[in-house]
């Protein structure tokens, strides 16, 4: 992917801001318990960065484990959503790859759905700058469960009718550079929506914002018809692994 697709796939939230916030997964508790335990240290009072934070969604669950957060968000859109539904919390407009903030000033840098937009030779250095010694950098992705076997098959049509599939980037694109000390977790997770919500959150996703109204559209009805034949009480069961990442700052 070019620079400029890419840049304007990551900068593509900004039409949908309102759908994103209000279709997209949360992450479950267990995910901020992982965090807490390697990164040795809890987020009760830690000052924290959220790293493109969008309208807000893992902000509002670290503020509710304790954390003392600062959202960093590049793109208007989201960042307007963002002050609607936290209005008391610090946001900054800004990228990963240059943090508009001072040395050593952090605990936690955390990434929710939003390390692959940044170039890491970049953005992991960034990082450690901005972490006091001995801080966390953490990163994590909701992914749908390939496991299960509806999702895989939905992620085949995604695949074969927009050249991509929609739940989370490429493993590729979430990796730190190699030789960068790391501690790695998958949790597993589910939550249970209304089809309409589903098919909201799929069409959150860049690859349906860049697609063209016509293409996501066709693709989202014949998805509805699709599930509505495995799922007619029109309740879809979402299965997700969530992959973590953290590194921590040589203390």
């Amino acid at each position: 992917m070019t620079d400029s697709a890419q840049s304007r796939r990551a900068l593509s939230f900004d039409t949908a801001a309102d759908q994103y916030d209000a279709a997209r997964p949360g992450y479950p508790p267990a995910l901020f318990d992982a965090v807490e335990e390697l990164a040795g240290r809890p987020l009760t009072d830690a000052r924290t960065v959220d790293v493109g934070a969008g309208t807000g969604i893992a902000t509002r669950l670290l503020r509710e484990r304790g954390a003392r957060v600062t959202a960093v968000e590049p793109g208007a859109g989201m960042a307007d959503r963002f002050r609607r539904s936290l209005p008391g919390v610090p946001l900054v407009r800004g990228l990963g790859d240059a943090l508009p903030l001072a040395d050593a000033s952090a605990d936690f840098l955390t990434y929710a759905q939003s390390f692959h937009w940044t170039d890491p030779a970049r953005s992991l250095p960034e990082a450690l700058r901005v972490l006091r010694p001995g801080g966390a950098l953490a990163l994590w992705w909701n992914v749908a469960d390939r496991d299960v076997p509806w999702i895989a098959a939905q992620e085949e049509r995604l695949r074969r009718d927009l050249g991509s599939a929609a739940h989370g980037a490429p493993g590729a694109a979430r990796a730190l550079p190699d030789g960068v000390p790391r501690a790695e977790r998958r949790l597993h997770w589910s939550r249970r929506v209304p089809l309409g919500t589903h098919l909201d959150n799929l069409g959150s996703h860049s690859l349906f914002l860049v697609a063209g109204r016509d293409a996501a559209r066709a693709f989202l009805d014949r998805e509805r018809a699709e599930l509505l034949r495995l799922f007619p009480d029109g309740w879809v069961d979402e299965a997700y692994a969530v992959d973590l990442t953290v590194t921590r700052r040589p203390a």
